[in-house]
């Protein structure tokens, strides 16, 4: 029998997850080929990630998710391809397993996760269309919620950082009618990334138990940063700095409402995580944060707890 997604919020106890991978990743990027402007910087500063540092960072966070009994998949091997990242290949939403369009030229690290998922419901498998753009990192699904950061101003296509569109947020409420759809305005650079949000797990995050962490300069419009407010409360978000951003802060990815994986570095926060009462696994992982992504971003979950 095939197996069935689900994913309906950030925090409920995870079961399957796939997560990247960053073997045989292939060599430092030239900086014309970066997709962002983080990954850029640390080119031509000549501080490019190692590859068997990244490998040790990745087995260190499947250490814990294996810890707490996740059923952890890998992608195929792809020899030369930048695998880290699966969030942004595909989104679980209830039971329906949404393939994005991203950008063309990482269309190959979907092909390499279509082994995996023809042990689920294939009736389960959707594609935007063509128009739509779309990244899991700009997705997250909150109960009678999908939050959506997006860039929806007329200088869209200048920037290589803006990776969901205004149809995007069309889209999501289309295909999940029963669903709110939040969209969020991000802050887009191509050349800074203090300033630049390139997905909404940059600079939003919900954990534990109606808890969050936000970048409030990271939104565009402050309407739509106040409806984050409403919905979670000031007092249970923690703030944090365009450092903080930066550094990826709100890039955490919880196994639980109870648990929460975090980059060792991260010391205010995580001493805030605990005040809150969770238990945070801290983990290395600032080498693969110089590509512009961090915890969240190299997992792509498909099965938590209904």
């Amino acid at each position: 029998m095939a197996k069935a997604f689900y994913v309906n919020d950030e925090i409920s106890p995870l079961i399957s997850v796939i997560l990247g991978r960053a073997d045989q990743n292939g060599s430092t990027p030239s900086p014309e080929s970066c997709y962002d402007p983080k990954s850029k910087a640390h080119v031509l500063a000549g501080i490019y990630p190692k590859e068997e540092d990244m490998v040790k960072e990745m087995e260190a966070f499947e250490k814990v998710l294996l810890k707490y009994d996740v059923e952890v998949y890998r992608p195929d091997l792809l020899p030369g391809v930048n695998q880290i990242f699966t969030r942004d290949i595909g989104f679980v939403i209830e039971d329906t397993f949404v393939k994005s369009n991203i950008l063309p030229d990482r269309e190959a690290e979907f092909q390499a996760i279509k082994s995996i998922l023809a042990d689920f419901d294939q009736d389960k498998i959707i594609q935007a269309p063509e128009e739509v753009h779309v990244e899991g990192g700009d997705v997250m699904p909150w109960y009678d919620y999908i939050f959506v950061g997006t860039y929806r101003f007329p200088d869209y296509p200048d920037y290589i950082t803006a990776r969901t569109n205004a149809a995007a947020v069309d889209f999501l409420q289309q295909t999940f009618p029963n669903k709110k759809v939040l969209a969020f305005d991000l802050k887009k650079s191509n050349i800074n990334a203090r300033e630049n949000a390139l997905h909404l797990d940059c600079v939003f995050q919900p954990v534990g138990h109606g808890k969050a962490i936000i970048h409030k300069e990271g939104f565009l419009v402050e309407s739509q940063y106040k409806q984050l407010v409403d919905i979670f409360g000031l007092e249970n978000m923690f703030h944090i700095t365009a450092d903080e951003m930066y550094y990826m802060f709100s890039n955490v990815f919880s196994i639980s409402p109870d648990v929460v994986v975090s980059e060792q570095k991260n010391k205010r926060l995580n001493d805030w995580l605990r005040e809150q009462g969770l238990i945070v696994e801290e983990v290395p992982y600032a080498e693969i944060s110089k590509q512009e992504g961090l915890l969240r971003c190299s997992t792509l979950p498909l099965q938590r707890k209904k």
